[in-house]
């Protein structure tokens, strides 16, 4: 009898497998005959929390992945670096201090921290920073500065942007580059009205604007395009005529966060008339690096936790955070804190855990370059691995939830994805990830839900 409800139950899995992938083929046959679909390629991969296959569509097939290709690098953080791990920005000085007055360099270092001065995270925003700098400066007994300010920037390599990424994203606030140090999340707001800018939400001094913008529509279609280094910002495309506000990428963080540090010396009243010197433009010059003396390290201020970063570098997509968490791996790592340097052990990271090399073929650490080409199977895979590591709760809990569904998307010029986990209603749990390529439609997401509802 035993032997008979067994077999009966197998049956009944058997059936109900089959009619799950009965039912994910002809949603997929129906999205790939419909006319957006028409030159378009896709990757579908659908295995239960076991990891045993319900149903693959090309499931090998490399295509650019977009944001859920956040997930290989958010997984790897969590391993390599652990959930505690936080990064640290310190102030030191050079030379002297007697009777209030420091006879040397103010230095501001860091290595790498992406949520320095974020407005994300209480207790940590841009006020903390402040006040917690000024006052460990003035318990240091400084009141006056007969030097100049070091913005100590070359923690990691001197390449801010990865090669991949597409000009038309790097000016805008999505696009900010890496910088070893890094600031308000490297974001400036530009607010205008009838396409003419007023102002700015920090004081960009050290950049020269042309305003190509033309005023029509309803909605936000300029581009900003600001360049690393670069003393000249452009913002082109239409915008409305009603006030509005866009978002875009610091050319230089460092030199906008000494301008700031400046500021706020005179706010209260502690000399300082020296130079705000970034070691970045002292390499551009050609000039010997000014390095913090370690001995004369007077205040450590500690990022949040890798927990809490990747909950937001999941939840909102932030790909400062990624790029960010590819050079950290390989600077602790390899010891070289570049972007090759990265993808190099991010793809070896992967491939330690069993999946095919040929599937992951990275071009950055956060999907915003359309050189990515990765496989659904891939992603699965990575997923899977992911549920059974001790820190998978900090991964989980920063995937947002969206058709009812716990999973990451990924959105670039005609390419949508989705990567992620689902209970059905009848008790079966389901990780999954679909990537489409080249879908000449709007409504993109709408489609790729109207197969993945299958598994509800």
């Amino acid at each position: 009898m035993k032997k008979l409800m067994v077999l009966g139950t197998l049956c009944s899995q058997l059936f109900f497998a089959q009619n799950i992938s009965s039912k994910l083929e002809g949603a997929v046959k129906k999205l790939m005959d419909s006319d957006p679909a028409t030159a378009a390629s896709l990757s579908f991969y659908v295995a239960d929390d076991s990891g045993n296959l319900v149903y693959e569509y090309q499931g090998n097939k490399g295509l650019t992945s977009a944001s859920t290709q956040k997930i290989f690098t958010a997984a790897a953080a969590l391993e390599t670096l652990g959930r505690d791990y936080t990064y640290k920005t310190t102030a030191s000085h050079s030379g002297t201090v007697a009777k209030g007055v420091l006879a040397g360099n103010l230095f501001i270092s860091s290595n790498g921290d992406p949520t320095l001065g974020s407005w994300r995270y209480d207790g940590w925003k841009p006020e903390n920073f402040k006040q917690k700098l000024i006052k460990a400066i003035k318990e240091k007994g400084i009141s006056k500065i007969n030097g100049d300010l070091i913005i100590d920037d070359v923690y990691f390599d001197f390449q801010t942007v990865p090669g991949g990424w597409p000009w038309d994203d790097m000016g805008n606030y999505y696009g900010a580059g890496v910088w070893s140090v890094n600031w308000r999340e490297n974001q400036f707001d530009m607010n205008l009205k009838n396409g003419i800018i007023q102002d700015f939400n920090v004081d960009m001094k050290s950049v020269r604007w042309v305003n190509d913008v033309k005023v029509g529509g309803s909605s936000d279609q300029s581009l900003i395009f600001t360049a690393p280094h670069s003393t000249v910002g452009v913002i082109n495309g239409t915008l409305p005529a009603k006030p509005i506000t866009v978002s875009g990428a610091m050319p230089n963080p460092p030199l906008q966060l000494g301008h700031e540090i400046k500021k706020w010396l005179a706010e209260n009243r502690i000399d300082f008339n020296g130079k705000i010197v970034t070691n970045s433009m002292r390499k551009i010059e050609g000039r010997e690096l000014l390095r913090a003396p370690a001995a004369h390290v007077f205040f450590t201020y500690e990022s949040p936790t890798l927990e809490k970063i990747v909950y937001w570098f999941l939840r909102r997509s932030i790909n400062l955070y990624g790029e960010t968490l590819l050079k950290t791996m390989a600077m602790e790592k390899t010891g070289t804190g570049s972007f090759d340097a990265g993808l190099v052990y991010l793809k070896s990271f992967w491939k330690s855990k069993g999946i095919n090399e040929k599937m992951i073929n990275f071009a950055d650490g956060s999907g915003l370059s359309p050189q990515n080409y990765v496989s659904a199977k891939a992603e699965v895979q990575s997923l899977l691995w992911t549920m059974k590591q001790p820190w998978f709760s900090a991964f989980y809990n920063g995937l947002p939830e969206q058709n009812g569904m716990r999973m990451k998307s990924g959105t670039v010029k005609d390419t949508k994805s989705f990567g992620g986990y689902h209970s059905a209603t009848s008790g079966k749990k389901y990780v999954y990830a679909i990537i489409i390529n080249n879908y000449q439609g709007n409504n993109v997401s709408d489609a790729l839900y109207q197969v993945l509802n299958h598994l509800k």
